[in-house]
């Protein structure tokens, strides 16, 4: 993809992950997360309604009265862990929010592209766990809400799923959907440049020990090359040398007279027979 189309689509994804941020923030301050109504006729219908914090009454004059949780260590469990989840939801959309405007394409604050790209991958995670989060908590809210209302068997009163919840399952949905998309353009090219490095410095790495491997192999066969055996010469001693030499040279001496006696001899009798 180009560098123009992906900033436009992180922009994109920003949006809808910070608005669905925006949406389950105020689910937090919403009282209707289950209601009730008593009374048939108009003017004596009581509306019940509650969330995390309070429990709230108001009648048809409009008037609503709201009561906290007297002890927080008396609550149920499923309270509890829904407070968990709501919190937990804030605050990693908090941070999201944050690395995603350092990790931008259009903010420029990151540096590299790579680091760009790794730091809104980061974000995408940081997102899709708070959408998760949240998408948990309101369901199984609802759930507990429907189950408890269609239960013939629960005898205290009946509540309704509020609207609260209906928004709650938008704006994680809306995060859950951002962040899987920033998610893959972000992932795509981040993790995609490093299993490049690394592929890089492996061939590499490999280069090297090839090169060292032939290097070490010449050297040993360099090493390994047959030594020519050392000839012996058995030299004559020095004395025997100069014995030798002189009874060549009185043999020379001697066969030189001999030839020039025979000669003379020779000649001799040749005159004689003239």
């Amino acid at each position: 993809m180009k560098r123009t189309v992906i900033m436009y689509m992180e922009i994109g994804c920003f949006i809808c992950c910070l608005c669905g941020w925006i949406l389950n923030c105020s689910t937090l301050a919403t009282e209707y997360w289950n209601f009730s109504e008593i009374g048939e006729a108009v003017l004596s219908t009581v509306n019940y309604f509650s969330n995390l914090w309070m429990d709230c009454v108001s009648d048809t004059t409009g008037v609503s009265d709201c009561k906290y949780y007297p002890s927080m260590m008396d609550l149920p469990v499923f309270l509890h862990v829904c407070r968990a989840l709501a919190i937990v939801s804030v605050i990693l959309g908090f941070w999201g929010a944050v690395l995603a405007l350092i990790g931008m394409k259009c903010t420029k604050i990151g540096g590299s592209e790579l680091v760009n790209a790794r730091i809104t991958f980061a974000a995408a995670l940081t997102y899709l766990a708070s959408g998760f989060s949240g998408m948990i908590l309101y369901s199984w809210w609802g759930q507990r809400t429907r189950a408890q209302f269609v239960d013939p068997n629960y005898k205290p009163q009946k509540f309704e799923i509020g609207a609260a919840i209906f928004i709650g399952w938008g704006g994680s949905s809306l995060i859950i959907a951002g962040s899987a998309v920033m998610c893959y353009i972000s992932g795509k090219e981040g993790l995609r440049s490093s299993s490049n490095k690394r592929q890089q410095s492996t061939e590499s790495y490999m280069t090297s020990q090839s090169r060292r491997s032939y290097v070490t192999t010449q050297t040993r066969r360099t090493y390994m090359m047959p030594i020519s055996k050392p000839t012996t010469v058995i030299m004559p001693p020095v004395s025997q040398l100069g014995r030798e030499s002189q009874a060549t040279r009185t043999q020379r001496t001697h066969r030189a007279h001999t030839i020039r006696t025979t000669g003379a001899s020779v000649r001799l009798n040749m005159d004689s027979y003239v």
